[in-house]
């Protein structure tokens, strides 16, 4: 008999419930997190029962406790399902179970589970990214500071000039004590940043999806790393539109009847996808593959839309640089398989 199972993930504790192939609700039931707690509820389910649970806090353990137990893990679109978002009775054992009927009814609105070395990677890139605008944040505060008292410097104060300019001010105590504990700090999250950088940058030589998106406009090393991990597998996507769509770069359109409106991007996806092809786009606006229309759409729109639609075009490319790496990966796999001889039974006597 079919089963299927519903998670309502929460960060300490979870809803599950089991729902069998007539719709019935089995089990519904509240657990702390964990290994054992989950699989006291799931643990007698026949191998590659499909268990769905919406993208909230924290999934990741659940990803791979359901991997190592055999378990069809299904990771749902929150925004998506409808049928949970606007439920008029809403609670945590009415979620879980309107999960397991979805997943009966083959009607989830699934996400992409990214392996666990994609996670891994994204997760190290997020985390430079963090650690970058954190000083980013420090070097503003200072500039505050010292713009309060009237003191300003067109180098900057980071560079060694810069210091030593910055140490001679004549700052009253309590600007002096802030500007230098800012300073301190900023200083202690560059070793961890050039950590990072020696440790992308090694990972990023021989990868030959790094090797050519560096070759568009305003991608650097970094910033083809973090397109690499975040696309994950360029496959799921069937156009370089739907990969502008998940990544939040599409304008949004209202549509009744005659009547079309357009709106500014939807900013609903990959919010790191698409705040690092804006970052690549500032740099590619300027390149001459992006300068006229770049210049045109500025003076009709403004700077921001139009910075906006060279990111969407960046990325446009980088989908299909991508997309055709993958094709010749596949393709000499394609070809052995289709010339590998098939086997004939042999019968006897």
């Amino acid at each position: 008999m079919s089963v299927y199972v519903g998670i309502d993930v929460h960060r300490k504790r979870s809803q599950i419930a089991v729902v069998d192939h007539d719709g019935t609700v089995q089990v519904n039931r509240n657990v702390p997190n964990g290994v054992e707690t989950v699989l006291e509820v799931i643990g007698d389910l026949p191998i590659g029962t499909p268990v769905a649970f919406e993208a909230a806090f924290g999934w990741g353990w659940l990803v791979e406790l359901l991997e190592d137990y055999g378990y069809d893990p299904h990771l749902v679109h929150p925004l998506q399902c409808k049928a949970i978002a606007s439920a008029r009775l809403k609670n945590d054992k009415v979620d879980a179970a309107t999960l397991g009927q979805l997943l009966r009814g083959d009607l989830l609105p699934e996400a992409w589970i990214a392996p666990l070395d994609v996670r891994q990677q994204r997760a190290l890139l997020r985390h430079r990214a963090q650690l970058v605008r954190l000083r980013t944040r420090l070097r503003n505060r200072i500039h505050a500071v010292l713009a309060d008292l009237g003191h300003d410097r067109a180098g900057g104060f980071c560079t060694a000039p810069g210091r030593a300019w910055l140490a001679e001010l004549p700052l009253p105590d309590a600007s002096r004590r802030v500007v230098d504990d800012l300073l301190a700090v900023m200083d202690g999250l560059q070793p961890p940043i050039d950590a990072l950088d020696k440790q992308l940058n090694a990972q990023a030589r021989g990868d030959p999806r790094v090797a050519a998106l560096t070759q568009l406009p305003g991608v650097g090393t970094l910033t083809a790393l973090m397109i690499v991990a975040e696309v994950g597998d360029v496959s799921r996507f069937p156009s370089a539109r739907q990969l502008a769509s998940w990544a939040g770069l599409t304008p949004t359109v209202r549509n009744s009847d005659r009547t079309v409106h357009h709106g500014h991007i939807s900013k609903q996806g990959s919010p790191w996808l698409r705040w690092i092809m804006c970052e690549a786009a500032q740099t590619a606006k300027r390149h001459p593959l992006f300068a006229p229309a770049y210049q045109e759409m500025a003076r009709r729109r403004g700077k921001k839309i139009a910075t906006t639609a060279v990111a969407r075009k960046l990325l446009a490319r980088a989908y299909h640089v991508l997309r055709e790496l993958h094709d010749q990966q596949t393709t000499p796999h394609r070809r052995a398989a289709a010339h590998r001889p098939t086997p004939t039974a042999t019968h006897s006597g």
